[in-house]
């Protein structure tokens, strides 16, 4: 602990949120202020809302890249502990813009480390993903699974891990990075994933515009030949935030990775089935060709979060489709069906 700065309380703690007025880091934010801890948000605003936070949570705008601001940020309040998810998202966009991905994502997890050790916050809890997998040799992933990405976007989340790693050798950063899966849902309509990048959204967004989806590819070794994928509800991700940042304020020094998923996995027209169930509406589709590097299958395997962190996902399927259809209808304006 640098000089100057208070013993910590672990009954109240003040945790920055990088990225937190995002689909993701709002539904964070709102169970870290439920379970009563400060936080502070610090979010550029470019894909994040200012109107998902909680009125009592301040809102810094800014870019992670800035230093001195983020310096500015982790002193005024005295944080206790980072959680960090803000970054650039998109695998597809990811191989159009390789070098932008990895100066904002890779450079400005850096200049947040810098900042850090200068102010002496030493927990770190890391936004990452099940894109460090790539193309995994078998259904099932855990955490020794070889982590090989296909895209700039995967990759600059393992560096982003590894980086971490070498921090938490070079300064003595507790720190714990957790491997999203497929995440659905919104706790609310106003904290709804309002960019469609996976499937109940973009399902939803082409029912709305009374459009086909394409299904990339039915000829898969799989139960219905179609890709199958562990999604898991927002919710249940944001509680295994909190798990894990219970962890690293409780000691000692931690390091090291879990997945967050179900441990199921969904295939596409199961999924679409669903989302027809939930809507009372057919989701009308047509089969195109696989996309080139999709898996058949991926799905987590969350033993070690269970044991060590105590976590498990109490959300489903039904569940998601149900929060994210009932948000969608809010924000466009349709009446659901049911």
């Amino acid at each position: 602990m640098s000089a100057g700065r208070r013993p910590v309380d672990l009954g109240r703690v003040t945790w920055l949120v990088t990225g937190g007025a995002g689909y993701i880091g709002a539904h964070v934010v709102r169970g870290l202020v439920e379970a009563g801890h400060g936080v502070v948000v610090l979010d550029d605003l470019s894909t994040g809302r200012a109107e998902r936070l909680p009125c009592e949570v301040p809102l810094v705008v800014g870019a992670v890249a800035d230093r001195p601001l983020v310096t500015e940020v982790l002193n005024r309040y005295r944080i206790d502990g980072v959680i960090h998810l803000a970054a650039r998202k998109s695998p597809t966009e990811s191989i159009a813009r390789p070098a932008w991905y990895h100066r904002e994502n890779v450079g400005g997890l850096a200049a947040l480390l810098d900042a850090m050790a200068g102010a002496g916050v030493h927990r770190l809890l890391f936004s990452s993903s099940a894109a460090v997998y790539g193309i995994p040799p078998g259904p099932t992933v855990s955490e020794v699974t070889p982590t090989a990405p296909i895209n700039p976007y995967g990759l600059t989340k393992l560096l982003g891990e590894q980086l971490i790693a070498a921090a938490g050798r070079g300064y003595g950063l507790s720190w714990l990075a957790l491997r999203y899966f497929n995440v659905v849902g919104a706790a609310l309509p106003v904290l709804a994933d309002r960019v469609p990048t996976n499937l109940v959204p973009i399902a939803l967004a082409a029912m709305s515009a009374d459009t086909p989806i394409t299904v990339t590819g039915a000829d898969y070794p799989t139960r219905d030949g179609t890709g199958v994928r562990d999604y898991v509800h927002v919710l249940d991700l944001a509680s295994a935030h909190l798990a894990a940042a219970d962890r690293l304020m409780a000691g000692p020094a931690a390091d090291g990775v879990y997945n967050v998923g179900t441990g199921q996995g969904h295939s596409v027209l199961e999924v679409l089935h669903r989302i027809g169930v939930v809507t009372g509406q057919p989701v009308a589709h047509e089969i195109g060709p696989r996309r080139a590097g999709d898996p058949p299958e991926v799905v987590a395997d969350v033993s070690r979060i269970r044991h060590e962190l105590g976590w498990r996902s109490r959300y489903g399927l039904t569940e998601m489709i149900a929060s994210s259809w009932l948000a969608w209808s809010e924000l466009s304006g349709t009446v659901p069906v049911r």
